[in-house]
């Protein structure tokens, strides 16, 4: 059999979340493995945040539907459906959707996103 050079994902990991958001990683250490790179969908409910975090991977984000709120260094950025973003590793940063509407999007991670990496200020 020969082997194929792409990969389908049709079963992407369901990462457990207790905060109502929805996370679906379809490539990184969790579904394969991989460690250079994490490509995730996800739907942040209305009223969702994060507490800030110092992640060691850069991180793009792509808005599909609704608004997000990113706190970037103190300031404040707000990306619509259509729009995207790359937050350079190491930078403070906190994610939240303060608006009345869900929020979809894409994230990817380089490398893929890990615990160990995020830097979570809980």
């Amino acid at each position: 059999m020969k082997d194929k050079k792409y990969k389908i994902q049709n079963s992407p990991f369901v990462v457990p979340t207790t905060d109502g958001k929805v996370i679906e990683e379809h490539f990184g250490l969790a579904t394969d493995g991989n460690k250079d790179i994490s490509i995730a969908h996800m739907i942040a409910p209305a009223g969702w945040s994060e507490p800030f975090q110092t992640p060691a991977f850069d991180e793009y984000t792509y808005i599909i539907k609704g608004k997000k709120q990113f706190i970037i260094d103190g300031e404040e950025i707000i990306l619509e459906a259509g729009q995207s973003i790359k937050i350079k590793k190491n930078t403070r940063v906190q994610y939240s959707n303060p608006f009345t509407i869900a929020c979809e999007y894409i994230a990817i991670c380089t490398p893929a996103f890990s615990m160990d990496l995020v830097n979570r200020e809980d």
